[in-house]
């Protein structure tokens, strides 16, 4: 039987976990669609200085390709996309990948049952089934500051990092304290002449039980896989444990927080500073973030945190509220990525001419399962809606999201012509049961990027990764209308 044709939009960590399932179970009529001209999604594009993950790379990585050889715990952003080469390498991914290729449209002909998937160069390709794998942290967001291109020096995102700036003796801006911010800051604060980090809320920061693996440790994970595994296990275990905190058992947040303030006051002596790093919303409600040097960082003579909201960018500088003019030579934007505009600036037409964005609509992003949207047959995304974690890792998540489109696509493979998407009633009973799951977190009460310009949580999943790993764990044609495309029922009568 031929398995019906395949596009994956993007080759990060999502695309990738995608094609690796579907060549795992045999299958190879697939395509990856990738914009740039190298894989790797996140890990290619954010090259700051201090850039890595906050999850040990032992659980940051697929569980079917284990390295016995990270440098460290919590690895850098140039070994992770080594990583990813290097599997992708292995696997012969690289034919299946169509660099430079950037998919601006996709529409689905009820008529043939397949999409027509669109590109920035003009072209255009048919497939049986779409499967879009952007990310929810693609597409950085620049902050709506009055004057933002009038400043005269350099200016750039931090995902953006542009590596011709010279910072050395430079007096510099940083606008944000999110994950990005506490990586790149200490690493920038021992050359810059002055540093002004403007913060518009402070951080919760955890110690970062970081190691370097000795030449013992990595013989020991290569030739006793057990020790590898059941340190995976472990970390995997603790970030549960941090997940049900989250969700689930809210008593268990009171010793993380007392470990983030014992942490801030052997680190910040200073009292007006400390007060300043202290946050004034509840644990949880923004990421947690993972560092060692923020706060020393900080603490430096060279240093000044700035907790009047700006006003505005000037020519030469930033001008807070108070009136003030802080005159600077560079502006680091570390102010996040538009991560509630899912399949965004992509336009996805489903059944009757339906537009993706119009469905979502203010509300925002909605999806069974966070894969599949009522009235968009044949349509799984990896990273939709609701499948980010509050704690633990993306990775995992994302192996579910592929073992559970496989499986469709094994059902589709018997079938051909005909086409699969989330019955209204699913879906709604779906988002019923995360609504209510999500109303009591943390997340509600506080503005992050987790919640839409609606107030709605779109992005987060509200438990531990196990329970998700249940919910997907086999796919129930129940929860499916199912049709033929229009051409084959014609032929049939």
């Amino acid at each position: 039987m031929t398995t019906p044709s395949i596009i994956i939009i993007g080759a990060g960590f999502a695309g990738l976990g995608m094609a690796l399932e579907l060549r795992r179970a045999g299958v190879d009529d697939f395509t990856v669609l990738e914009r740039a001209e190298d894989l790797g999604g996140v890990w290619r594009e954010n090259t700051y200085p201090g850039a890595a993950c906050d999850v040990p790379s032992p659980l940051y990585s697929w569980s079917f390709e284990p390295k016995s050889d990270w440098p460290r715990r919590f690895s850098e952003q140039r070994d992770i996309h080594d990583y990813m080469r290097g599997v992708a390498e292995k696997h012969d991914l690289q034919r299946y990948i169509r660099f430079g290729t950037e998919v601006t449209d996709a529409e689905f002909d009820e008529q043939t049952g397949r999409w027509t998937v669109s590109t920035a160069d003009g072209a255009t390709m048919t497939t049986d089934i779409l499967i879009p794998a952007v990310g929810q942290l693609s597409r950085p967001a620049m902050p709506d500051i009055p004057g933002i291109d009038t400043f005269t020096g350099a200016a750039f995102h931090s995902a953006e990092w542009d590596h011709g700036v010279d910072l050395t003796g430079k007096r510099v801006a940083c606008i944000g304290t999110g994950a990005s911010a506490i990586q790149y800051i200490p690493r920038i604060q021992p050359q810059v002449a002055h540093l002004t980090l403007f913060q518009r809320s402070a951080a919760w920061v955890l110690p970062k039980f970081d190691v370097e693996y000795s030449t013992a440790h990595k013989a020991l994970f290569k030739y006793l896989p057990p020790t590898r595994m059941a340190e995976r296990f472990a970390i995997w275990s603790t970030f549960e444990v941090l997940a049900l905190a989250l969700t689930d058992i809210p008593a268990m947040k009171a010793p993380v927080v007392a470990l983030a303030d014992r942490h801030r006051a052997k680190h910040v002596p200073d009292a007006e500073l400390r007060a300043k790093l202290t946050p004034d919303y509840a644990a949880g409600c923004k990421r947690g973030l993972f560092s060692n040097e923020y706060f020393p960082a900080l603490a430096q003579p060279n240093v000044a945190v700035e907790t009047t909201a700006i006003e505005a960018i000037t020519p030469t500088g930033i001008r807070t509220s108070d009136g003030v003019e802080h005159p600077v030579d560079v502006i680091i934007y570390g102010t996040g990525f538009k991560g509630t505009e899912f399949l965004a600036p992509m336009s996805i037409y489903g059944t009757g001419g339906r537009k993706l964005a119009d469905v979502w609509g203010d509300e925002g992003a909605r999806a069974y399962l966070g894969v599949s949207v009522p009235h968009f047959p044949n349509l799984f995304m990896m990273y939709g809606p609701n499948t980010n974690v509050g704690a633990g890792s993306i990775i995992y998540m994302l192996e579910s999201q592929a073992r559970y489109i496989r499986q469709v696509v094994e059902y589709l493979t018997d079938r051909p012509g005909r086409y699969l998407a989330a019955r209204a009633t699913a879906e709604q009973n779906w988002d019923r049961w995360l609504q209510r799951r999500l109303k009591d977190t943390p997340w509600n009460f506080c503005s992050s990027w987790y919640r839409n310009a609606a107030g709605r949580i779109t992005n987060n999943w509200p438990g531990a990764t196990v329970l998700y790993r249940w919910k997907t764990k086999s796919f129930d044609l129940e929860d499916y209308d199912e049709a033929q495309a229009a051409s084959l029922r014609t032929s049939v009568n």
